[in-house]
């Protein structure tokens, strides 16, 4: 199975952070996306596939070559003495994406069973917490596995949508399409995405030569973008109605009339949320370690733990005080770019650069 650890696992543990509150509701695909007219979603999605392959394959690679599996090494080498700009960005956007994450579930858990939304984000967070205390392999187990569920699920969904409301998704593609900003929103949905990839290099241990790295970049941005196209398709078939939508997919399942598939889903979709939070957070406690180890000393699981908490307690007052859609819309602005230019851009250029004088 190292073939797997090689070129899939590092993009399925960064297709289970990508997914989250957002993309996995379809809220993000609507707001960034289906926005812009039904074609020009897909070239925009297209356009954030290119750049995450373009930045993973070369950030495996010089993970690989400086052997430098946590953001905070990693950032050194590529950024020098202001890598702490990086930092900054990287707290605030995990403190945004698990607020978001949050109050997905606040309002998956509100329309599945009716519980109060403190409990939903409660019970998400707390599991989130449990499974960063083990950290390490059962990290990599957790998020390879439910990647996988997950993509079965969305293939079936999509087969169900398409047998269904396939005329309607060619009549919605053969709208005239608005002008719009496709490619932008493609260069921010990309943007704030790839921001995690220096916190996901644990999973780019097992690559050994500049080939797997290069391989396994471009595998990882296609696992991270089939869902979303997958996805995205299946809400063409009721394209104005998602739009104001906090939870599109539930309007999509309900348009299928199957309790058992939508529970299905849901649960599923639930578990994205996990993974989300649980990617985020151990990529932030493995920076913490790489101190520790430098130290020749081993982090307490118990700090994991610890760091996990007070990081849900202010993502819970975000989540609770402005909402998912609010989060969605108002949440990834400026620190999407400030990410192009504190990462993206260093690493196609200094980091291509860096690449090149090692062959």
């Amino acid at each position: 199975m190292i073939w797997f650890k090689k070129y899939l696992l590092p993009g399925l543990v960064f297709q289970s952070v990508t997914i989250g509150g957002g993309y996995g509701t379809g809220r993000e695909l609507v707001e960034f996306f289906l926005s812009q007219g039904p074609k020009n979603g897909f070239f925009g999605m297209i356009t954030s596939m290119l750049v995450w392959g373009m930045v993973m394959a070369i950030s495996f690679e010089l993970a690989r070559i400086g052997s430098t599996y946590d953001y905070r090494t990693f950032l050194k080498g590529l950024l020098g003495k202001v890598w702490g700009i990086y930092e900054l960005l990287y707290l605030t956007m995990m403190i945004l994406v698990i607020s978001v994450v949050g109050s997905a579930a606040n309002e998956l858990l509100y329309e599945m069973y009716g519980v109060s939304e403190l409990f939903g984000t409660i019970l998400i967070m707390g599991a989130i917490a449990v499974i960063a205390f083990y950290g390490g392999k059962l990290v990599e187990k957790l998020l390879s596995f439910w990647s996988i569920a997950l993509y079965v699920v969305y293939v079936l969904l999509f087969i169900w949508v398409w047998n269904l409301f396939s005329p309607q998704i060619f009549e919605t593609l053969g709208a005239e399409q608005p002008e719009s900003q496709w490619f932008i929103n493609g260069l921010r949905y990309a943007g704030y995405n790839i921001a995690a990839v220096p916190a996901l290099l644990y999973s780019a241990r097992y690559i050994e030569t500049r080939k797997e790295a290069l391989l396994s970049g471009v595998i990882a941005g296609m696992v991270g973008i089939i869902p979303a196209i997958l996805f995205y398709t299946t809400l063409l078939s009721h394209a104005n109605e998602v739009l104001g939508e906090s939870i599109p997919a539930n309007f999509i399942l309900g348009k299928l009339n199957s309790p058992i598939f939508k529970m299905a889903f849901q649960v599923i979709l639930l578990g994205t949320f996990i993974e989300t939070g649980v990617g985020f957070i151990h990529g932030f406690n493995e920076r913490i370690a790489g101190v520790y180890l430098e130290k020749g000393k081993h982090m307490p699981n118990t700090l994991r733990l610890l760091v996990a908490l007070v990081l849900f307690i202010i993502a819970i007052y975000f989540a609770n005080t402005i909402g998912l859609v609010g989060l969605i819309a108002e949440g990834y602005g400026t620190i999407t770019w400030g990410f192009w230019l504190a990462f993206v851009i260093p690493v196609l250029t200094y980091g291509v650069w860096r690449i090149y004088k090692k062959t």
